[in-house]
């Protein structure tokens, strides 16, 4: 495991589809870069944001394992340019900046994640483009269409508290058991949605199976 406490990280901006993207890249100083994880944060108009606390754990979790982790914020949130687009639009800026990072890093595994409706939004681009790793935390699939003509077909693990009080245990079950895949599915006891004093039982899950994935 990477000494997550020596990393760097970069604010920069991203070309999207409705103007830049505002982005932030955390790296281990030792990294080569041969990694690189896109962070899709929870609902803009809910008060989501890159620098949300589940977004920047799983940032922190991929660090763990060497990779690069990019956050950025969704079109109208902070500096980025553009509307609120029902996570239509959202899809497509998590797609430039997956494809932003293929340029960028050519060769990287390229990784995607989110948590809430940025974890839906993470499964819709990781269906519209070929990914090596999809991490879902309490994905809002009950709030945001996921086609199941478009599914990703990459190593998956979701991560669900079964005391989410937004996004249920039971809806995001109910989804899964829908689609003809069956990704890797860690439920949480006693844990709410927001991960309250949970954060490091989060980053426990994902480095363990990312570290499961790697071995």
């Amino acid at each position: 495991m990477i000494d997550v406490a020596h990393t760097s990280s970069q604010s920069l901006a991203i070309p999207g589809p409705r103007g830049e993207l505002e982005a932030l890249i955390d790296a281990p100083e030792s990294g080569a870069h041969s990694q690189i994880a896109v962070i899709c944060h929870p609902h803009p108009l809910h008060g989501g944001t890159m620098t949300n606390k589940v977004a920047h754990m799983l940032g922190k979790s991929f660090n763990a394992v060497g990779a690069s982790a990019v956050r950025f914020n969704f079109r109208g949130v902070g500096r980025s340019a553009g509307e609120y687009a029902h996570g239509i639009g959202e899809t497509e800026d998590a797609l430039a900046v997956v494809d932003w990072a293929r340029i960028r890093w050519p060769g990287a595994q390229i990784w995607i994640a989110g948590f809430s409706f940025g974890g839906a939004v993470a499964i819709r681009a990781a269906g519209e483009r070929q990914v090596q790793r999809l991490i879902t935390v309490a994905p809002a699939v009950d709030r945001v269409e996921v086609s199941a003509d478009k599914l990703p077909r990459c190593p998956w693990l979701v991560i669900q508290g079964d005391a989410d009080e937004v996004v249920p245990a039971a809806s995001v079950s109910s989804w899964l058991d829908s689609i003809p895949l069956s990704p890797d599915l860690v439920l949480l006891p006693g844990v709410g949605h927001y991960f309250h004093g949970k954060l490091n039982e989060l980053k426990h899950e994902v480095v363990a199976w990312l570290q499961r994935q790697q071995g």
